[in-house]
């Protein structure tokens, strides 16, 4: 039965990835071990499962009748065996996600918090990626899924909308527009300002929601991660414009945000995977935990991500505002910043996290 098994998620492997070397290293086999399995399957039921040419790996008519049932079987199966140790919380599994940088410190902590509690014996591994990397990584099949923003599209991808935010204006307390309760875009113009490199999916967003304007924005500093801007707006290097969750949530810290309107410029955040590609038990059970708690669906005011704060000098954190969807999709978290006295901070217990940092 397990070798079955084996050949059967082998299969899927190399069809999915149509390569049979980029299958054997992401089922971390030899490349003649990986079609010694194939050929078992094919042998056993009599019948070939692939066309091989030396352009392309292609599936034959069977094998694209077997490929839907084969992922049905393996994850019927996987749930199965997942359920029967999910009440002893004796399950022994990994799951790997990739994240853009804010995901990993915005959404993961309090959802892992509580997966740890279910399943504690469960891995997790995180890969802290820019958009582009952390798309390809999910298409790629490198990770279970990811957390992303919406500005890269592809037809094979599933995108779940989990968070809208806008961009503030990050700066010092003794700046001058500190005391604003709003900046216009435009008035950046005259600023130093401090951003992240051309191709990072945020300053793409921003010049291309700035693209008809008469005025274009003269980026003084780049940087490769928002935090490094950040560090740069402390030192009173210049200002920076970021997504609200980017800014510092420490009470301690020296940097403002003020609302930036004309336009108001927002990415959306949510949750990648591939369509009609199963995950595994674990894997399912930790994206649904995400989902669960930031949804509408998930009904818990307990779960609100009210408490991930901007630092305004005491004048403006974001609110949260609940957005219907006519397609039939939980309503997603919407964030605004508005004025509010007192700005209340969350202090998130954290578990031992495997972060492993590729790029921005």
């Amino acid at each position: 039965m397990k070798n079955e098994l084996s050949g059967m998620k082998a299969f899927v492997t190399v069809a999915e990835l149509g390569s049979f070397s980029k299958a054997a290293e992401q089922l971390s086999l030899s490349q003649p071990a990986l079609t010694k399995k194939i050929k078992k399957i094919e042998s056993h039921l009599n019948i070939a499962l692939f066309e091989r040419t030396t352009r392309k790996l292609a599936l034959t008519q069977a094998g694209k009748i077997l490929l839907p049932k084969a992922k049905a079987l393996i994850s019927s199966l996987d749930a199965a065996i997942f359920n029967l140790n999910d009440s002893t919380s004796q399950l022994h599994d990994t799951v790997t996600l990739s994240c853009i940088p804010t995901a990993v410190f915005y959404f993961l902590p309090r959802a892992i918090v509580q997966f740890n509690k279910n399943y504690p014996n469960i891995k997790v591994r995180i890969y802290e990626q820019g958009i582009e990397t952390c798309m390809n990584s999910v298409r790629k099949g490198e990770v279970d899924f990811g957390i992303n923003m919406n500005f890269i599209t592809y037809p094979d991808i599933d995108f779940i909308p989990l968070v809208n935010e806008p961009f503030v204006l990050a700066c010092r307390q003794d700046h001058p527009l500190a005391c604003r309760k709003l900046v216009e875009w435009r008035e950046l113009v005259s600023q130093t300002l401090i951003g992240v490199r051309k191709s990072s999916g945020n300053r793409q967003l921003i010049e291309k929601c700035l693209a008809d304007k008469p005025w274009r924005l003269d980026w003084f500093y780049e940087v490769r991660h928002l935090s490094t801007s950040l560090s740069l707006v402390e030192a009173g290097l210049g200002v920076s414009a970021l997504p609200c969750l980017a800014m510092p949530h420490s009470g301690n810290s020296t940097v403002v945000s003020v609302p930036l309107v004309e336009p108001v410029i927002r990415r959306t955040l949510g949750m990648i995977r591939v369509k009609n590609r199963p995950l595994s038990a674990a894997a399912e059970r930790l994206a649904s935990l995400l989902l669960l708690m930031w949804t509408d669906e998930a009904g818990a005011t307990s779960l609100m991500p009210l408490t991930i704060p901007e630092r305004h000098a005491g004048r403006f954190v974001p609110r949260l505002r609940r957005q219907g969807n006519h397609l039939g999709r939980p309503a997603l978290k919407s964030f605004d910043v508005q004025p509010q006295r007192h700005p209340c901070i969350c202090r998130l217990a954290q578990p031992a996290l495997d972060i492993n940092h590729r790029g921005a």
